[in-house]
């Protein structure tokens, strides 16, 4: 990855309560299950009282980092990811999804603008500066 900063930095512990706290972690392999294709991770933001770095206060859920593994990238896997992030949410009664991306990180800023967030600002965190994306998850 040419950007791992991009993705963030977890720690097996934080992961672990994370985890215990609500967040879901999807990972996708190839047919043969030898590989991984692509990851994804759904926190509830509400729960882990992240909402105050964003400045809201809403029944949100955090679209965490995402990965689509080199080999497999440009076959639009992050943006099935979102989908299914969507469906998921929306199963579990969060009104709105909130997401940040690096700002030089145009391809899945092109991803989150095509999914429906709308670009709410840009917060300095310890893993750097990130956009902050905010939409409102309606049932299609």
């Amino acid at each position: 990855m040419s950007n791992p900063e991009w993705i963030g930095d977890f720690t097996k512990e934080s992961l672990q309560k994370l985890i215990e706290e609500g967040t879901k972690i999807w990972i996708y392999y190839t047919q043969d299950n030898t590989e991984p294709v692509c990851s994804m991770m759904l926190i509830p933001a509400n729960k882990r009282n992240s909402l105050k770095e964003f400045n809201l206060d809403l029944n949100v859920v955090d679209y965490g980092p995402m990965f689509v593994n080199p080999k497999y990238t440009g076959n639009g896997l992050q943006y099935q990811m979102f989908l299914k992030e969507d469906e998921y949410s929306i199963e579990n009664g969060y009104s709105y999804a909130i997401c940040t991306a690096h700002p030089d990180n145009i391809y899945s800023i092109n991803n989150i603008i095509k999914n429906g967030f709308e670009l709410k600002g840009q917060k300095q965190f310890t893993r750097g500066i990130r956009n902050i994306y905010l939409k409102e998850l309606v049932e299609k």
